[in-house]
């Protein structure tokens, strides 16, 4: 088979496995950024960080900022509106170890677009152009932009966007193929991420609803694009960067992991999120995530619904691993049988 991703540069970083991580709030920390680059990721954006650099101690934020323990590119996004304030927030970021910034002009939250910032920037280019030349200039590090197709299907002004930020010095886009108006709603679709790829040389990142490897072939293959960015669909199932990297990087097909495997990466994944965030944050990060996991099981619902009910952290753990046991020893009783059993008594 022919693989499809090749090495990027974004200025001085050469990206050997152009396959990203996508910045997801509440999502997208340091323990899930390394569960996927060990998976096969090349990149991984961390999650959104305000620009308003007053608000940065509060433990969201803190949680958010970067970690010099990461291996690189580590990334950083910010969001913002006013010029002076994203290239003084990038600045401060790069002092502490960025290796990129990326800009956001994607996010749909009203809580964002209200203030002006988020995908609501695409309704002013002009302001865009501000914000990516002062951010540009202010930094030595490469500037990354991620946007979405337009503010609406009557404004889907993505080529503009595109040109802009080429002309700025962005050294590359991630284009979620949706506008502001879509949010996550209907169909991403890729007619408009072909048309911006054409009228720029820098890289382009595709993203929305690329799910599978072959989603990612026929991206591909459509867009021109240089690269995936993988968001929503690896959310409990991290495995799905081993498969696109086997398909899309060393040209293979590859072996999903067994339900042993897959649990295991979520038990580590569990244990991850406790060591990072402590009790009360790591309790509840940890039933969002078992929950995502959870939806991928025939015994999903009862697992989750079972999980949910733990107020500790250790108690989490234990259960995790008395669940399998206890599951893999009925399964072999039953002859390997998928069938749901109730174990909140067992």
């Amino acid at each position: 088979m022919t693989a499809h991703l090749h090495p990027i540069q974004l200025g001085t970083w050469t990206i050997d496995v152009p396959l990203w991580v996508a910045p997801m709030a509440g999502v997208t920390d340091k323990p899930w950024r390394q569960l996927c680059r060990n998976m096969g990721a090349g990149v991984a954006v961390g999650e959104m960080l305000t620009s308003d650099a007053s608000l940065w101690e509060s433990h969201k934020s803190s949680q958010r900022r970067v970690d010099l323990e990461e291996r690189g590119p580590r990334i950083v996004q910010i969001v913002g509106y006013d010029p002076d304030m994203m290239a003084d927030a990038a600045r401060r970021q790069v002092d502490e170890g960025a290796d990129i910034i990326d800009i956001n002009m994607g996010c749909p939250a009203k809580k964002v677009c209200h203030r002006s910032a988020g995908s609501a920037l695409l309704q002013d280019p002009s302001l865009v152009q501000r914000i990516l030349e002062k951010v540009v200039k202010s930094v030595t590090v490469p500037v990354t932009l991620k946007t979405r197709t337009g503010w609406s299907h009557a404004l889907k002004n993505g080529p503009l966007i595109a040109r802009i930020a080429e002309g700025t010095g962005v050294a590359g886009l991630i284009v979620h193929g949706r506008t502001r108006a879509d949010r996550f709603t209907g169909d991403a679709e890729y007619d408009t991420l072909a048309l911006m790829k054409q009228q720029i040389r820098i890289p382009l990142i595709a993203n929305g609803d690329i799910k599978t490897p072959e989603k990612a072939i026929e991206v591909l293959a459509h867009t021109g694009a240089d690269g995936i960015m993988i968001g929503r669909g690896a959310l409990g199932r991290p495995w799905v960067f081993s498969s696109f990297y086997e398909r899309l990087v060393l040209g293979r097909n590859a072996q999903e992991p067994d339900d042993h495997q897959r649990w295991n990466i979520m038990l580590d994944h569990v244990k991850s999120l406790h060591d990072h965030h402590g009790e009360v944050t790591g309790l509840r990060f940890a039933r969002k995530h078992v929950g995502w996991y959870a939806g991928h099981r025939p015994d999903g619902a009862q697992l989750r619904n079972l999980f949910n009910t733990i107020n500790s952290c250790k108690e989490q753990y234990v259960f995790l691993e008395q669940y399998q046991e206890r599951l893999t020893t009925w399964k072999r009783q039953r002859g390997e049988s998928h069938e749901c059993r109730d174990f909140s008594s067992n």
